[in-house]
């Protein structure tokens, strides 16, 4: 995520702001177990695969709006 991005700003974000660094490490989190899932890697129920999955989404959506407030 943010790949596109300046890497100074991303770090910059997660350095001086709390809301983003704490989404950033839980989309990370959520990024890595929803790949172990689909893997095989990780049991999880269809269930709990598909929340992770929302949580991610919502997790991505907010961290995006964050960034670009902050280049306005």
């Amino acid at each position: 995520m943010f790949e596109a991005q300046a890497q100074a700003e991303v770090e910059a974000l997660l350095k001086s702001d709390t809301e983003f660094r704490k989404l950033y490490q839980r989309h990370r989190e959520l990024d890595k177990q929803v790949l172990d899932a689909e893997l095989g890697v990780r049991a999880i129920d269809d269930t709990t695969l598909v929340k992770m999955k929302k949580e991610k989404l919502f997790a991505k959506d907010r961290l995006t709006r964050l960034f670009e407030a902050r280049l306005h």
